[in-house]
């Protein structure tokens, strides 16, 4: 979920999905230019929090969130190789229907020295985060595409779910101080919106499962659901995760094996689905990744601060 390339059919094929899937937003995807950000509130703070001359905050207007599409573009499709078809080589944006209804977090560089000619600080890191009753009103959540997440949510009936994606930052910052902050943007975010739980789909290179069997293993073994919070993938779509048996796995390796995203998360208390999903299109294995704020690890509520103050704006 945190970066998709498609070229030539493969592009079309792509807007066809989400258009049958998600018919409320595609016309927004069209007049792009002209949208609107459904998911803030205006009596909601677009400040979160400070580290030196780092900031996070909340996307407020249509061209915070361009900048966001353009380092997403920077990291997806420039550093990360994958194929971008005609208009998104043009307007060097990642740009999908989902970002006219998300909030979207950002981390700015306010160092002037490192400004140049920009006038505006720099936006080094982002997050796109879907609340349940925007999901709802426009077609559903993105990661319904790929795992059979309504009985998750059927289970919870007055739970506030929240999906988080199209997560990246600038290679220069991939430090500790700016994942804090894009995580200290989400934390304020999920207090602000009383939201429950938080999900979304996490990803390994490739599509092939032997190339990860290490890593995967480990999440089938070590990071497994309780039956309330599992769910499986779409029918046809699942593949096992469980490719090396517990007692010949070297848990050590497995998990240094790990992307670093998932690695955070396990970290802070998340579940991961049994099952994994191929995205052949995306070239990509996708796991469901389910974090319940009550799982939540009690170290990061007061690293972070129980109502978010650690690095309060």
């Amino acid at each position: 979920m945190d970066g998709f390339a498609a070229s030539g059919m493969r592009a079309l094929l792509y807007n066809e999905r989400v258009s049958a899937f998600f018919p409320n937003v595609m016309p927004t995807l069209r007049a792009y230019s002209g949208f609107s950000i459904a998911g803030v509130n205006d009596d909601q703070p677009s400040a979160l929090g400070r580290i030196g001359t780092l900031e996070v905050r909340l996307a407020r207007k249509p061209k915070d969130v361009r900048r966001a599409q353009r380092l997403r573009y920077r990291v997806f499709f420039e550093e990360r190789g994958m194929i971008a078809d005609a208009t998104t080589r043009i307007s060097r944006r990642d740009v999908d229907p989902y970002d006219a209804i998300c909030d979207h977090v950002l981390v700015l560089d306010h160092n002037e020295k490192l400004r140049g000619l920009r006038r505006k600080p720099r936006v080094v890191g982002t997050y796109r985060l879907l609340r349940q009753h925007l999901a709802e009103q426009n077609g559903g959540f993105y990661t319904a595409n790929e795992f059979d997440i309504a009985p998750l949510i059927a289970r919870h009936p007055q739970a506030s779910f929240m999906e988080l994606g199209r997560s990246c930052v600038l290679p220069a910052y991939r430090t500790k101080r700016t994942v804090e902050l894009l995580w200290h943007g989400i934390w304020s975010h999920v207090l602000r919106n009383k939201v429950d739980v938080m999900f979304g789909c996490a990803s390994f290179d490739g599509t092939d499962p032997q190339a990860h069997a290490e890593a995967l293993s480990f999440l089938h073994h070590y990071a497994a659901p309780p039956a309330e919070w599992s769910a499986k993938a779409r029918a046809g779509r699942g593949v096992p995760t469980n490719i090396i048996p517990k007692d010949k796995l070297d848990a050590k390796a497995a998990l240094r094996a790990l992307p670093p995203l998932i690695k955070g998360y396990l970290r802070i208390g998340a579940y991961v689905s049994p099952q994994a999903v191929i995205d052949y299109e995306f070239r990509s294995i996708d796991v469901l990744i389910v974090l319940p704020t009550s799982a939540i690890s009690e170290r990061y509520i007061q690293h972070f601060g129980p109502g978010a103050e650690r690095h309060a704006a």
